[in-house]
């Protein structure tokens, strides 16, 4: 009996790993010049790989409960846009249940590093993707900048700030002063390769916070700069909304010559976002402000814009963004509690990321950590313990 759940055990784990494994091959395809002709097939294996992990997985009752009630979440979700994407990431949460995430995600991170470092050698050995892309960026003049095989500027720098992120959550706390000046001189280079100033200056709040989050001689300061980590999380979610419900002032601005103060404010903000608030109303039904939003959205909701969270809740709905929100603050508050600080930056970091850039908000699974870490985390929470301050070891 042992021995069959032995091999039951590996054929779970087994299943769990190579579904992760195929996640980030198909991320790193997408940052390449290669267009991938079954990507879609591919995000069927996934899902079955990673279904496969559940059911040879024990739960309590309340976990089936809650997997089958996001299951039903995510049948509601595929059938009023057509996305599956819902219905995918609440699978791999569910399978992430017993999986050691530190070693998982330090899988994610090398794999993910050794196929970047591919991309930019096929690039400048000229094999294959372009160097460089010269074009109008949006600030007036033609400039030339590198993208070294991955398409455009920003999408480099935004595996850089990503993987910088990553190399963080895993190996912070053993980090000493001058990696931490190794790390920030890598992403000024990168940045005077692509001059994408979000990725630049979200990698530098990153290290600052992780940088404060471990010192231990001020306890007290860790423990303010993860309460702050929380409170800048949320607030880039709620400041997201708040764009997108006052969106339609940037018109007003252009073509009725509104210049209240309210219009100012966002007229400006939307310069300081290089015009991502304007996106959203140079069409005739202002895709992507809240008057776009609902429950659960539904399949016209598709147009692709940069800013994230308003993304999220314009392509998903109202209902699944609240969800996953929720989830990701319970997380958060979990960790402060049990001090797992690492975390908190990893999420904030991505939070605040996506209030500019859409990077974790996609069909693909592995650009986004913020999931491995619910993972990690759901069945603790369900234990309902968040706020009890005993430090486990996951």
């Amino acid at each position: 009996m042992e021995e069959k759940q032995s091999i039951f055990s590996k054929i779970a784990y087994s299943c769990f790993y190579l579904g992760v494994i195929i996640e980030v091959l198909i991320v790193l395809v997408d940052k390449s010049a290669y267009t991938n002709p079954i990507e879609g097939r591919l995000f069927q294996i996934t899902f079955l790989l990673f279904l496969i992990k559940v059911g040879l997985t024990r739960y309590t009752r309340k976990e089936y409960a809650a997997i089958f009630l996001f299951c039903v979440l995510g049948s509601v979700s595929y059938f009023a846009t057509g996305r599956n994407e819902v219905i995918r990431v609440i699978m791999f949460i569910a399978a992430c249940k017993n999986i050691d995430m530190k070693r998982c995600l330090k899988l994610v991170f090398y794999l993910t590093m050794c196929g970047c470092i591919l991309i930019i050698l096929l690039s400048v050995t000229g094999i294959y993707g372009t160097v460089s892309l010269t074009q109008d960026y949006g600030r007036g003049s033609v400039e030339t900048r590198y993208t070294l095989g991955m398409g455009h500027p920003n999408a480099l720098h935004c595996m850089v700030w990503a993987l910088t992120s990553l190399l963080l959550y895993l190996y912070g706390e053993k980090m000493k002063v001058y990696h931490y000046v190794i790390v920030l001189l890598v992403n000024v280079g990168f940045f005077l390769l692509t001059d994408s100033r979000t990725s630049l200056l979200v990698t530098v709040f990153a290290l600052m916070l992780c940088f404060l989050l471990v010192n231990k001689k001020f306890e007290k300061l860790s423990r303010f700069s993860a309460a702050a980590g929380v409170f800048f999380t949320a607030m880039s979610v709620l400041g997201s909304v708040v764009i997108a419900g006052n969106a339609y002032r940037v018109y007003c601005y252009v073509w009725r010559g509104d210049r209240s103060p309210v219009t100012m404010f966002f007229t400006k903000l939307n310069d300081a976002l290089n015009g991502r608030i304007r996106i959203l109303v140079e069409n005739d039904t202002f895709e992507g402000t809240i008057q776009t939003w609902s429950l659960f959205s539904r399949p016209e909701n598709n147009r692709f814009f940069d800013l994230g969270w308003v993304r999220l809740f314009y392509w998903y709905g109202i209902i699944p963004a609240c969800i996953f929100v929720a989830a990701m603050l319970l997380v958060m508050l979990y960790c402060y509690f049990k001090k797992h600080y690492m975390a908190i930056m990893l999420i904030t970091s991505f939070a605040i990321y996506t209030v500019i850039e859409a990077h974790g908000v996609s069909a693909y699974l592995a650009r986004n950590y913020v999931f491995f870490l619910i993972g990690a985390y759901w069945s603790f929470l369900l234990q309902g313990k968040v706020l009890e301050k005993k430090n486990e070891d996951k």
